[in-house]
């Protein structure tokens, strides 16, 4: 799992940064060289799409995921304990939600093409979907099934991040 985990952080870290990297060169060619490209707007999206579901995944595992610790924090350690429990029963719903309908997605899509990058199948553009819910589906089964990753785990963090 700790592989898995390293791969989804490389794969969205690597689309951060190609972002990063596109969107500029986009707005210099338009406003500077006054000759718009096609292209990175649509790229930018596409990276945008892999990092949300691929990173979205890695964050859940590292615990750095948004959530809201407001109402775990004001209850007794025992009720803590079971809405944690619902939390990631929730979670496992979502990750069941973004493989089915999104393998559903990708299989619908996968004959159309998009009009910048001619030989990219929609389909693949929208697999980050499915596979975001599979990994995800993985790290909570991982967590329900052995608990939170170990503390050496890279990016691990079993503390509220509001202290």
């Amino acid at each position: 799992m700790e592989h898995l985990y390293l791969g989804c952080i490389v794969v969205s870290a690597t689309a951060l940064v190609l972002i990063t990297l596109v969107i500029p060169y986009g707005v210099f060619m338009r406003y500077v060289m006054n000759s718009a490209a096609s292209w990175p707007e649509p790229f930018s999206v596409l990276s945008m799409v892999l990092f949300s579901f691929v990173g979205g995944a890695a964050a859940f595992r590292a615990n750095v995921h948004i959530c809201v610790q407001m109402l775990t924090d004001a209850v007794p350690a025992a009720v803590r304990f079971w809405l944690l429990k619902l939390a990631d029963l929730c979670m496992v719903a979502t990750a069941l939600f973004m493989l089915f309908y999104g393998a559903q997605l990708v299989k619908v899509t996968w004959n159309q093409t998009i009009g910048e990058f001619p030989a990219l199948s929609v389909g693949i553009t929208y697999l980050p979907i499915p596979l975001g819910g599979l990994f995800t589906l993985l790290f909570i089964i991982e967590r329900l099934w052995l608990g939170p990753p170990p503390p050496e785990s890279i990016m691990y963090r079993d503390q509220p991040l509001a202290e």
